[in-house]
């Protein structure tokens, strides 16, 4: 077994970057030797701004990039800052220069190759040249309607169609997702930000389809299709980290559409709100597949998001650390499962 603990550094201490400190605390085995962060969060000790006892006998400041993230610093970087790739590049290729495996939580890094090939192949090339790797995971897109559809499709005999469904609640994400899903704005809003191009609604849909697509041996014969619906709320909702007054946003309804051989193969449908109980809504994850067999799968309530998101950048360290070096995606490492053990168990001797 490794002797010395496997080493951490956030980049990003907001609600995800927090969820993932506080579960590492926890953990055996791994420890968090940085944290990168900005503005009131500088100069502060890690563990007083999460009002949490310090179990490692040695403080951890909360720096700049720069200050924090140096060669062999540590052994993977959680970043937890974007949701596009070309707004995370800059960053990953940071870490990566530095010889530190990475993992990210922006939604395109889950398959980046759908929409940014240039880029995820200059990610891997600096990965493989510094000896790292480079994985985009989280939640969804990551796990629920793409990884865990392409999973039970292990049990099909042939596949015609596929179907992901999630109903979910918003809540436990930060203000950057809040912005994206145009949570709280006004009818008048929606229609200024989706003219503009400026609300984004769910990102990774067409990480999600390709993703699918590949793993099946399918060839998209289309540009993946998606649709935005708002989802106005008639009552006041209040989350962590946004209000929504009646009358205004309190989510968007996403749907996504691969069509193979020119027919729909792949379908996305993603209804997600704020606090969606306060009118009756209930959460759930389903997914349907055609084929031999028919395959049914439903999950209620939903995998909660926060938690989701958080545990599976957690949980994945040990296998980006052992992956080949290079761009890695979900459907290249071991399945995701719960490090419940001495983190140290899990990483390979070399």
């Amino acid at each position: 077994m490794r002797q010395d603990n496997v080493k951490v550094i956030i980049w990003g201490l907001g609600a995800m970057g927090r969820g993932m400190a506080e579960m590492l605390l926890e953990k055996k085995g791994i420890e968090i030797v940085g944290v990168a962060g900005r503005n009131e969060k500088l100069g502060k000790s890690m563990f007083d701004y999460l009002e949490k006892e310090n179990p490692y006998g040695k403080d951890v400041l909360i720096g700049t990039p720069e200050e924090v993230i140096t060669p062999g610093a540590a052994d993977v970087v959680l970043l937890c800052t974007d949701s596009y790739t070309k707004e995370a590049f800059p960053r990953i290729v940071f870490c990566l220069e530095k010889g530190i495996n990475v993992i990210s939580t922006a939604e395109e890094m889950a398959y980046p190759k759908a929409q940014q090939p240039e880029l995820a192949k200059t990610l891997d090339a600096i990965a493989r040249e510094h000896g790292v790797s480079v994985l985009g995971t989280g939640i969804n897109p990551g796990l629920i309607m793409d990884l865990l559809v392409v999973c039970l499709t292990g049990a099909c005999e042939r596949v015609d169609a596929v179907e992901a469904k999630r109903v979910n609640n918003l809540s436990p994400f930060g203000p950057v997702v809040m912005h994206e899903q145009g949570v709280g704005i006004t009818p008048e809003e929606f229609e200024r930000r989706t003219k503009d191009g400026s609300l984004a609604g769910h990102v990774g849909f067409a990480e999600s389809i390709h993703m699918i697509a590949d793993a099946l041996g399918w060839t998209l014969s289309a540009p993946v299709q998606t649709g935005m619906t708002p989802i106005f709320s008639k009552v006041e909702r209040k989350a962590p980290y946004a209000t929504v007054a009646p009358g205004a946003m309190a989510g968007v309804d996403m749907r996504g559409t691969g069509e193979v051989d020119g027919r729909p193969a792949i379908s996305m449908i993603h209804p997600q709100q704020v606090e969606p109980q306060a009118e009756g809504v209930q959460t759930g994850d389903y997914i349907h597949i055609q084929g031999v067999p028919d395959i049914h799968m439903a999950i209620t309530p939903e995998v909660p998001g926060g938690i989701g998101t958080i545990a599976m950048c957690v949980n994945m360290i040990p296998h980006i650390i052992n992956a080949r070096p290079g761009l890695r995606t979900m459907l290249d490492l071991p399945v995701p499962r719960a490090m419940m053990g001495d983190v140290r168990e899990w990483i390979e001797e070399v």
